[in-house]
């Protein structure tokens, strides 16, 4: 069965530099069937995102602001969310916005059984990052261009990529990861370990941190020990990694 994506964008609250690069992340994790954009386009505000809709066949949805201070696009796009989770024509949902008013929307797309993937800047509150299956940073793409732009040509070099910094707290995370999938000798399949660090901190990415993939992230830490092993088929390689052995936590006596 097809992964179809309804992709969702709050107009009024993301930028849209990178918007390329945004749809390129999307179409890892399904096929995007229904792309739709909300605000008020009579707006100057919105001006940027003309030329980008018909590049990317993301479709305009006009919503006049009846009141002063309030979001109506919020409501149009969790109207029509739950209009298209009851069609039930898609398999999950890509939700961008850095605002956190989507929270409840996101929790109940999951109580429905739909993937939830979270697109939005570094911004946004934590209880709606939380709320997602996966959460992405909109300066992870932006990073990602600069240093395609760079790769592609000799000229003056684009702006400095800017990344996390790797602090205890991830270093925590990930070795309670391994722990909780650890075999007798204290070895856990990566791909385990990955999935698993996804489902308790929905924003982790190791690009978040400068690396491509999560191996040279746990390589780059010096505390992990990293082994390659040969697959069933012969075909395929396993990677695996344990804590190496001066890190671990002492037993209590």
């Amino acid at each position: 069965m097809n992964n179809n994506l309804a992709v969702l964008i709050d107009g009024d609250n993301i930028p849209s530099a990178n918007v390329k690069e945004m749809m390129e992340e999307i179409a890892k994790y399904g096929s995007p069937t229904i792309k739709r954009i909300y605000g008020d386009w009579t707006k100057p505000a919105l001006s940027k995102w003309k030329n980008l809709l018909l590049e990317n066949a993301i479709t305009p949805i006009q919503q006049y602001g009846y009141t002063t201070g309030k979001n109506s696009t919020d409501s149009a796009m969790i109207i029509d969310a739950m209009d298209i989770l009851y069609s039930g024509k898609v398999n999950g949902f890509c939700i961008v916005s850095s605002d956190s008013d989507f929270t409840r929307l996101a929790t109940r797309l999951r109580e429905a059984g739909m993937q939830v993937i979270g697109i939005g800047e570094k911004k946004t509150p934590n209880p709606f990052i939380v709320a997602c299956d996966k959460f992405i940073y909109v300066e992870i793409l932006k990073n990602q261009s600069m240093e395609s732009e760079q790769e592609s040509t000799d000229t003056k070099a684009p702006e400095k990529s800017t990344f996390d910094k790797i602090t205890p707290k991830e270093v925590k995370l990930i070795s309670s990861t391994i722990r909780d999938l650890a075999d007798d000798d204290g070895w856990a399949f990566l791909g385990d370990v990955g999935s698993l660090l996804q489902k308790k901190q929905p924003n982790f990415d190791s690009r978040n941190y400068g690396f491509q993939k999560l191996t040279p992230l746990i390589n780059s830490i010096g505390k992990f020990e990293i082994e390659t092993r040969e697959g069933s088929s012969g075909r395929n390689k396993l990677i695996f990694v344990k804590i190496k052995d001066k890190f671990k936590p002492r037993a209590k006596k």
